[in-house]
């Protein structure tokens, strides 16, 4: 059983590594850092914390599953199909959806602090 769990963790890792090879990867950790510094800076409370550490966890975990798909897709359907093209464009609708929730608490959080 220990095995399983180095080798699970040795493909997560893997995984990171991939997605950090995306641009918007780079993107999302540029605003989490901004994130997580704003915190500290306006020192937000743990409840707030947690609301933002949730809404950035979900729209990397969003945009982790839209990279995956997007590279599946491509795999299976190289050429155009309009199928390919729908379940690319949900998997970005994901990822919308995530950011809109995110900058939604963003601005709970931090826009009181701001006025």
């Amino acid at each position: 059983m220990p095995w399983t769990a180095v080798a699970a963790t040795r493909y997560a890792l893997r995984g990171l590594r991939f997605f950090f090879e995306e641009r918007n990867a780079w993107v999302l950790l540029a605003g989490t850092l901004l994130a997580v510094a704003a915190g500290f800076f306006f020192g937000i409370e743990k409840w707030e914390w947690c609301a933002v550490i949730g809404a950035a966890a979900l729209l990397w975990m969003a945009e982790a599953m839209n990279s995956a798909l997007e590279r599946l897709t491509d795999l299976v359907s190289p050429g155009f199909h309009p199928l390919a093209g729908k379940a690319k464009d949900l998997a970005a609708a994901a990822v919308m959806l995530a950011l809109v929730a995110a900058v939604s608490i963003g601005l709970v959080v931090f826009v009181p602090r701001l006025i």
